[in-house]
């Protein structure tokens, strides 16, 4: 039996890999995902029948073995790691420095010197993740269902649903 996270983990990954194949088809088109355990919502200014040809492609790739495709570098997870190491060092700098609730001006200084080397070494740290937490390239044991769009005023709005298959 597979978990609603272990359904929202394959749909991460399936949604990566469609978004690759769309980046590497369509150079330069801006596009936002978001995956649930239900498939996942991709916002891109591109027609429901090459955004479905995508995903075919990508979850045929994926059951092909080619698991590197569930990867992102533009996912939400690298940018929260960095961002967490970051705000982490800053707070502890500034927390290691205050003297009762106050800072000087030059706390601030000390605490960026802390928390911008912190958010460049984290960085690897986001796609390692990915591929060990938030993403499953195995799509073997589920299906694409259908995919519905709905036109908004600067792009289109797809729903890809999936389901146990």
């Amino acid at each position: 039996m597979t978990s609603i996270i272990d359904f929202t983990r394959k749909n991460h990954a399936l949604e990566h890999a469609t978004m690759t194949i769309l980046a590497e088809r369509y150079k330069g088109v801006r596009m936002m995902g978001h995956s649930s355990p239900a498939g996942f919502i991709l916002v891109a200014d591109l027609p429901t029948e090459i955004v479905t040809d995508a995903v075919l492609e990508a979850k045929r790739r994926l059951e092909n073995g080619e698991s590197n495709l569930a990867v992102h570098p533009n996912c939400g997870t690298n940018m929260a790691v960095s961002s967490l190491a970051g705000s982490a060092a800053a707070f502890s700098a500034l927390g290691l420095l205050s003297r009762k609730g106050k800072n000087a001006w030059w706390h601030y200084l000390v605490a960026t010197l802390f928390a911008v080397p912190a958010f460049l070494l984290a960085k690897p740290l986001g796609p390692k993740l990915q591929e060990k937490f938030t993403t499953d390239p195995e799509t073997r044991d589920m299906a694409v269902r259908m995919v519905t769009s709905q036109k908004t005023a600067n792009s289109f709005v797809h729903f890809i649903r999936t389901s146990a298959s």
